[in-house]
C-alpha cells in the first residue's frame, strides 16, 4: 500500500467519523428537545389507538369524523378539568378542617366492642388504642402528631402532582385528537416504519401491536378509570374526606389487578360509623356494584385484544410510576405489555424460521 492510498483511507475514516459524530449529535440534541414532550406524545398516540374504534363506529353512524373527534376531545378535557378543579379545592379545605377539628378536640371516635379483643395477634393492642382514642383522641394522637402532619403534607403534595398529571392528560388528549384527525397518514407512517424495522413481518407486527395497545388501554386502563370515576361520584355524594385521593388509589389498585374492595370496604365501614340510615345502605350497595364491575366491563372493553399476563401489567404499571410518576402508571403498563408482545412475536418468528429450515 503506497502513501497516497494510505492517506485516502485515513481521510475517508476521518470523514466517516465526522459524519457519524454529526448524526449522533443531531440525534442527541433532538432527544433533549423532545424529552419534555415524549411522555405526552406517547400517551397521546396510545389514547388515539385506544379510542379509534369508537371514533370509527360513530363516524359510520353520524359522519363528520373531525367534528366527532373534537366533541370527544372537549368532553374528555371537561371531564378531567372540572371535577379536578372542584374536588382539589374541596380536598384542601377538608384537610384544613380535619386538622383544625383534631386540634380543637371536636372529632369523636365510637368505642370498640369487646369482639375487637378477640382479633388474632393485634386484638388487645388495637382495643386499647381504639378505646383510648374514643375517650381522648387528641391525647391519643399526640405522640403521632409529627407523623400525621408529615403524612398530610405528603398527601397534599401528591394532590399537586395529581393536578399536574391531569394537565398532562389534557395535553395528551389534544395530541391524540391531532393523530385521529390525520389517522390515515399516521397509520401509513407506522406501517412504513414497521416494515423498515421488521421486514416482511412489518404489517403483522403493526396489527399485533395495535391490538396489544388497544387491549391494555380498554381492558385494563379503561376499566380502572371507569371504576375510579364511579367510586368518586359515590364518595363525593356521601361527603367522604379526600374522595379524589381514594379514587386515585382505587384506580391504581385496579390497574395492578388488585380488588377495589381493599379501599371500598373501609369506606363502607367509615360511612356506617357516621350513621346507619337509607343513604348508608344505598351507598354500600352502589360501592359493592362498583367494586365488582370490572368482571363485566373487561370482557366488553377488551374485545379482540391480546391476552397479556397480569404480572406484565403489574410490573409495567409500578415500574412506570416509579420512573415517570402518575403518568407512568398508564404508560408503563402499555409499553411493557408492548415489549412483552414484541418479544413473543420475535420468539414465534425464530421458531417459524427453524421449522422452515428443518423442512
Amino acid at each position: 500500500m503506497n502513501i497516497t492510498e494510505r492517506e485516502e483511507k485515513v481521510n475517508l475514516a476521518i470523514e466517516i467519523a465526522i459524519k457519524v459524530g454529526m448524526i449522533a449529535l443531531v440525534i442527541y440534541l433532538s432527544y433533549l428537545i423532545a424529552k419534555p414532550f415524549m411522555a405526552m406524545v406517547v400517551w397521546g398516540i396510545i389514547i388515539a389507538v385506544g379510542i379509534n374504534p369508537l371514533v370509527t363506529m360513530l363516524e359510520k353512524r353520524f359522519g363528520h369524523r373531525k367534528k366527532i373527534i373534537i366533541a370527544i376531545t372537549v368532553a374528555v378535557i371537561a371531564g378531567l378539568i372540572l371535577p379536578t378543579y372542584a374536588l382539589s379545592g374541596k380536598t384542601f379545605e377538608t384537610s384544613k378542617q380535619i386538622i383544625h377539628t383534631m386540634e380543637e378536640g371536636g372529632v369523636t371516635v365510637p368505642p370498640p366492642t369487646e369482639k375487637v379483643k378477640e382479633w388474632p395477634i393485634i386484638g388487645k393492642k388495637t382495643y386499647k388504642l381504639w378505646n383510648d382514642a374514643s375517650q381522648n383522641l387528641k391525647k391519643t394522637l399526640k405522640p403521632f402528631a409529627k407523623d400525621i402532619q408529615k403524612g398530610i403534607t405528603t398527601l397534599l403534595s401528591s394532590l399537586g402532582g395529581l393536578i399536574g398529571t391531569v394537565l398532562m392528560f389534557v395535553a395528551s388528549m389534544i395530541i391524540a385528537a391531532a393523530f385521529l384527525i390525520g389517522s390515515e397518514s399516521a397509520e401509513k407512517f407506522y406501517k412504513d416504519v414497521s416494515r423498515r424495522l421488521m421486514g416482511d413481518k412489518g404489517d403483522d407486527w403493526a396489527k399485533l401491536s395495535t391490538l396489544t395497545v388497544r387491549s391494555v388501554v380498554n381492558g385494563v386502563l379503561g376499566v380502572a378509570i371507569i371504576q375510579a370515576g364511579f367510586a368518586l361520584v359515590g364518595m363525593t355524594l356521601m361527603g367522604i374526606p379526600l374522595a379524589i385521593v381514594w379514587a386515585v388509589v382505587i384506580m391504581f389498585l385496579t390497574i395492578i389487578q388488585l380488588p377495589a374492595l381493599i379501599v371500598i370496604a373501609p369506606m363502607i365501614a367509615y360511612v356506617f360509623s357516621q350513621g346507619s340510615g337509607t343513604a348508608e345502605v344505598v351507598f354500600t350497595i352502589y360501592m359493592l356494584i362498583v367494586g365488582a364491575s370490572d368482571g363485566v366491563l373487561k370482557p366488553i372493553l377488551m374485545g379482540r385484544g391480546v391476552d397479556v399476563p397480569m404480572l406484565v401489567i403489574l410490573i409495567g404499571a409500578i415500574g412506570g410510576m416509579m420512573l415517570m410518576g402518575m403518568i407512568g402508571l398508564f404508560l408503563g403498563a402499555v409499553i411493557f405489555a408492548l415489549a412483552y408482545t414484541l418479544f413473543g412475536f420475535w420468539i414465534a418468528e425464530v421458531k417459524e424460521d427453524e421449522a422452515v429450515q428443518e423442512v
